[in-house]
C-alpha cells in the first residue's frame, strides 16, 4: 500500500482555497466576509484522535474551532482498510484494555462498543526451529514460560515494575533516581542485570520492536520505566505486564467497526469544522492573535493547539521561533519503526487447532502476532508486527521478499495452512510524510534529563497535544485522548 492507502495531495491555489472557506461553519465564515481568511477561538493542528477530542472539548464549551487536518482522512495513527464486502482490516492502533478509561469513555459517547480480543487456546513460543505451546495465562500472559528464557523475564519485569514506581508520570526527569537511569539503555541494564543470554535478549527485541517499534539499545531505561509507571491510571500504578498482556491487559478488547471508528464518529460531531487536505506549513503569534497557515488556507484564532507527533511537529515553521530547548526536543524524538502484516484467510484456522493466534518469536520479520479476525470470525485474519531492526531491513525488501519470508513464519507458527492466504496487506508508515513512523516516539538516554521540561509546556498561544505528551498511556490511544482533553483545557483556559 502506498501512503496509507491515499497519495500526498496538495489543494494550491485560489479556487481550493475558496472551496475550503466554503466548507467552514457560518460562525468561521462570518468573520470574514471581507477577507478570505476565516477565524476561530482556537485552531487545532491534526486530525488523529488528540486533535479531535481537543475540538470536540471546545465545542462543547460553546467556543468556535477548526481543525486542519493534512490528510484526506481523519483518525491519524488508527486506520481501517476495507478488503470488499463490508470486510475490513485495521492497520493503525486497534487494542484497549484496563484502566484505558478516557479512549473508552469517548468511544462510549460517540456510540462505539467494543468486543473481547479472541485469546481462547494456547499461545505459541517459537525458537530457532523449537515450537513450544503454553496456556495463555501463564504468570506474566503472553510471556512465553520456556525455561530458557522465564526466569529473567520473571527477574527483569518484577525489578522493572519496582523502579518504574519510584519514577512520577508527570515529571520523571524528577525522579531520584533520574540521571543514573538516563544514561543507560533498556539493553545495558538488562545485559547488566539478567543472564543477559542470546535467547533472552531475542524474547526481550520481540518485546520491544511490538511495543515502541524500535530495539531495547535504543530506549533510555528511564522511558522504559516511565512507560511502565505510565501504563494504568491514578488509581492503579501501571506495570510491565499491562503493556504486553491480552486477558487484563492494553490487548484485551478491540473496537466494533474498528478504532478508527471512534475517529469518524468525533468527526462527523465536529462536521465542517473538520478541514481536509490542509498540511499545516507556518504558525505565526503575535500579541493579538495566531495565523496558522496551511497548504489550502489561513486562519486566524487566539490559541492554537498543535496535535500531531512531535518530529512533525518539529517540521513547521514557528515564528517567532520556538524556544531552543523545544526545538531541540522534538530533534530527539524520533517515531519508532513498526510495519503490520496481516493475512487474510477464508477462516481462523488456527483456532480448530487449539490456538490463540498468538505468537512470541526469537525468529522474525514476524516475532509478534495476534488474531484480528472479527467477532464472528469471518474471515480469519492474522496480524504480524514486523518492528524495529526487522522493520529497516525488510522495509527495504522487494514484497515478495517480505511476503515469503513473513508467511513462511506464519508456517512455522500454525502449519502449511498459513502459507496460502486469499489476501495479503501490510503497511509501513515510516515512509508516510504525514506519519514518519510508527507507534510512537522512541526517546534515547539523556532526553528526559534535558529537554523533558519542554514536552507540555506551551510557548505562548501555541499548546501541545498527541500521545507522546500523556502522563497516562503515554503512547497509545487512550494517551492521545488524554492529551486532548488536557490541552483543550489549557486553551479555553488561556481565552
Amino acid at each position: 500500500m502506498t501512503a496509507d492507502g491515499i497519495t500526498r495531495r496538495r489543494l494550491i491555489g485560489t479556487a481550493a482555497a475558496g472551496a475550503a472557506v466554503a466548507a467552514l461553519p457560518a460562525s468561521a465564515r462570518a468573520a470574514t466576509s471581507s477577507s478570505p481568511t476565516p477565524s476561530a477561538d482556537v485552531v487545532v493542528v491534526g486530525a488523529g484522535l488528540a486533535g479531535l477530542t481537543a475540538a470536540r472539548r471546545i465545542a462543547a464549551a460553546g467556543r468556535s474551532v477548526i481543525v486542519l487536518e493534512a490528510r484526506g482522512r481523519v483518525g491519524g495513527r488508527v486506520l481501517n482498510h476495507s478488503l470488499g464486502g463490508g470486510d475490513y482490516c485495521e492497520l493503525g492502533g486497534m487494542f484497549t484494555g484496563p484502566t484505558q478509561d478516557r479512549i473508552q469513555a469517548l468511544a462510549r459517547e460517540v456510540g462505539v462498543g467494543t468486543f473481547l480480543t479472541y485469546n481462547t487456546g494456547n499461545n505459541v513460543f517459537y525458537a530457532n526451529g523449537r515450537r513450544e505451546e503454553y496456556p495463555n495465562d501463564t504468570p506474566f500472559g503472553t510471556a512465553p514460560p520456556d525455561p530458557v528464557v522465564a526466569g529473567d523475564i520473571a527477574s527483569a519485569v518484577t525489578q522493572l515494575d519496582q523502579m518504574s514506581t519510584e519514577v512520577p508520570v508527570n515529571a520523571p526527569w524528577t525522579s531520584s533516581s533520574a540521571e543514573e537511569w538516563d544514561r543507560q539503555t533498556l539493553d545495558t541494564w538488562l545485559r547488566d542485570n539478567t543472564s543477559g543470554s542470546d535467547e533472552f535478549m531475542a524474547v526481550v527485541s520481540a518485546a520491544t520492536e511490538a511495543i515502541f517499534g524500535c530495539e531495547g539499545r535504543e530506549l533510555s531505561l528511564l522511558y522504559t520505566l516511565f512507560y511502565i509507571a505510565a501504563s494504568g491510571n491514578a488509581q492503579n500504578p501501571g506495570t510491565f505486564e499491562r503493556n504486553f498482556n491480552t486477558a487484563d491487559g492494553a490487548q484485551e478488547r478491540r473496537f466494533v467497526g474498528g478504532a478508527q471508528n471512534v475517529a469518524l464518529k468525533v468527526a462527523a460531531q465536529l462536521g465542517e469544522r473538520v478541514v481536509r487536505n490542509a498540511p499545516v506549513r507556518r504558525v505565526e503569534q503575535s500579541s493579538s492573535g495566531v495565523t496558522v497557515v496551511s497548504d489550502s488556507l489561513s486562519v486566524t484564532g487566539q490559541q492554537v493547539i498543535v496535535a500531531i507527533p512531535p518530529t512533525l511537529a518539529g517540521r513547521i515553521d514557528y515564528d517567532p521561533p520556538l524556544p531552543p530547548l523545544r526545538d531541540q526536543l522534538t530533534q530527539h524524538m524520533p517515531q519508532g519503526t513498526l510495519m503490520k502484516f496481516e493475512a487474510i484467510y477464508d477462516r481462523p484456522f488456527w483456532r480448530d487447532m487449539g490456538l490463540s493466534g498468538q505468537v512470541v518469536s526469537e525468529n522474525g520479520p514476524i516475532k509478534v502476532t495476534f488474531d484480528t479476525s472479527p467477532p464472528d470470525g469471518s474471515p480469519g485474519i492474522m496480524m504480524g508486527f514486523i518492528g524495529g531492526h526487522d522493520a529497516r531491513v525488510w522495509e527495504n525488501r522487494t514484497a515478495d521478499e517480505r511476503r515469503t519470508a513473513a508467511l513462511q513464519n506464519l508456517a512455522n507458527y500454525f502449519g502449511d495452512q498459513a502459507l496460502s492466504p486469499r489476501q495479503i496487506v501490510e503497511l509501513s508508515l515510516s515512509p508516510v510524510v504525514w506519519n514518519l513512523g510508527y507507534p510512537v516516539a522512541v526517546l534515547a538516554p539523556g532526553t528526559l534529563i534535558d529537554f523533558g521540561t519542554a514536552l507540555r509546556k506551551g510557548v505562548g498561544r501555541i499548546h501541545w497535544a498527541g500521545t507522546e505528551t500523556s502522563t497516562y498511556w503515554n503512547g497509545y490511544m487512550d494517551g492521545a485522548v488524554r492529551s486532548g482533553e488536557r490541552a483543550a483545557k489549557e486553551a479555553l483556559a488561556a481565552l
